[in-house]
């Protein structure tokens, strides 16, 4: 329905200090077009892409939601009916001939979801088997107080739900062609976060930590200090490092 999945919008006060951050994890620059007048960046391990913007007011508390889920989809203002037979709400429509074309709205728990009409940046050549110093990308994973609602509004936006697990904290996970997300609960952790995992994590903390990388006191309750992580990045996105497959 929303296309095909573009990135993880994030906004930042200050772009250079989250793309050398991110740099400094192993992910890599692609190289972005000049569809935003704001400083864009885009940093991926190949799996999963975040788009970092610093837009006018992001210092003060004024920029746009973040993070926001982002997708594509060619001849976007077809999708404005479709979201308003549903009763969506819109919370952006730009929507006209000689503008980029692109909206926003809310699932019900507060998660940003955007739709652009085209790319804005370009593929990046990175194996695989390339992975960051996080691990393998699992998922994009959003609080929320209630998983069956939160499944009932974006099962027909393209996921699939899977059973709920309660390993290594209470979660449902949903999955799709190019993006899996997760719902936990807020008292895991009251934000969304990024998801990785590795056999041996314990190791890729010690390596992070070797290089004075920040690390968060929120660790979502029950997960073994020594195996497992939590990381702040300078524009504040929380990046959980999971000991597993």
């Amino acid at each position: 329905m929303l296309g095909y999945f573009h990135e993880i919008s994030i906004e930042t006060a200050d772009i250079r200090a989250s793309v050398e951050f991110y740099e400094r994890l192993r992910f890599s620059q692609a190289t972005t077009t000049d569809t935003w007048s704001h400083p864009y960046g885009v940093l991926t391990d190949g799996r999963i892409f975040l788009g970092l913007h610093q837009r006018p007011g992001a210092s003060l508390g004024q920029g746009f939601a973040s993070p926001a889920v982002t997708f594509v989809r060619p001849g976007v203002a077809e999708l404005v009916p479709e979201l308003e037979a549903r009763g969506i709400a819109l919370t952006r429509c730009e929507i006209a001939p000689e503008v980029f074309n692109h909206l926003g709205f809310r699932d019900p728990f507060g998660q940003a979801i955007s739709v652009l009409e085209a790319r804005t940046f370009s593929p990046v050549a990175r194996r695989p088997a390339d992975t960051s110093l996080c691990g393998y990308f699992h998922e994009f994973s959003m609080p929320v107080a209630n998983a069956e609602a939160a499944k009932e509004f974006w099962e027909p936006l393209g996921f699939v739900a899977t059973d709920e697990m309660d390993l290594p904290y209470v979660h449902l996970p949903l999955t799709s062609d190019r993006l899996n997300i997760a719902f936990h609960r807020p008292r895991s952790l009251d934000r969304p976060m990024l998801v990785f995992s590795d056999a041996d994590m314990r190791s890729r903390i010690a390596r992070l930590r070797e290089l004075d990388v920040r690390f968060s006191e929120e660790l979502p309750r029950g997960l073994d200090a020594s195996e497992n992580a939590l990381l702040e990045s300078p524009e504040g996105t929380p990046i959980l490092l999971l000991q597993g497959e």
